[in-house]
């Protein structure tokens, strides 16, 4: 009888510690509204008006989180489509479609980490400079540590730091870009330079103690 109630004890423990682990944080991306479409300020590319795309502002967003749980030693942002597509062969092809059910991909527009516990936002435009096509450098700033996004792996250069929205023109699928802030238990990651996200959401998985999302989505279908 005792070894059955402490049993239940220790699983009600565990199911309590998991959730604390994974209670949601809030946060907040200032000028973008829940499922609703991300203006072209802060994409990489916007829709031209002629069917095809004009270079957008690509300024990153103000992002601020509250929430936190005790024990955070440090945040992470990352940005990722969910709607990308498996193969580019067709993208941007006059005379093809690529369908809305397409295989899809993810794609890191954002991987910033080691953020310091004591900050509880990045600026709207702190961590980008508009756009520059051939690319930006990654590694250490004041408020974190970039890693590569995923324009690094079909455009020449090395794209550190946030670059916005630019799907496809002619890709039938409305895009989500997930805005995910977690709370970690860890001071740094020990990340290598130029990782990429795939490479950070590894990490970052070992250590959430909680973490906070917002989606805008975007198109540049006509």
């Amino acid at each position: 009888m005792q070894k059955t109630a402490l049993l239940a004890l220790s699983a009600s423990f565990l199911s309590t510690t998991a959730f604390a682990q994974t209670a949601p944080m809030t946060v907040n991306v200032a000028g973008i509204e829940n499922d609703k479409l991300i203006a072209e300020k802060f994409a990489f590319c916007a829709p031209d008006g002629k069917g095809k795309t004009k270079d957008g502002g690509n300024v990153n967003p103000a992002v601020s989180w509250s929430g936190a749980p005790a024990g955070t030693q440090s945040y992470a942002i990352i940005v990722v489509d969910k709607d990308v597509p498996a193969k580019f062969d067709d993208a941007n092809k006059e005379g093809k479609i690529i369908a809305g059910d397409f295989p899809r991909q993810d794609f890191y527009h954002w991987a910033l980490v080691d953020i310091p516990a004591t900050l509880t936002g990045i600026a709207e435009g702190q961590d980008s400079e508009g756009l520059v096509p051939d690319g930006k450098p990654t590694g250490k700033t004041a408020y974190g540590i970039n890693g590569q996004n995923d324009f690094a792996s079909f455009l020449k250069g090395t794209f550190g730091g946030y670059d916005g929205p630019c799907p496809p023109w002619n890709d039938e699928r409305l895009h989500h870009y997930h805005f995910i802030v977690y709370a970690l238990g860890v001071p740094s990651l020990g990340l290598k330079e130029n990782f990429t996200g795939k490479q950070a959401m590894e990490a970052i998985d070992k250590h959430t103690l909680a973490r906070g999302e917002m989606v805008g989505t975007f198109t540049n279908k006509q």
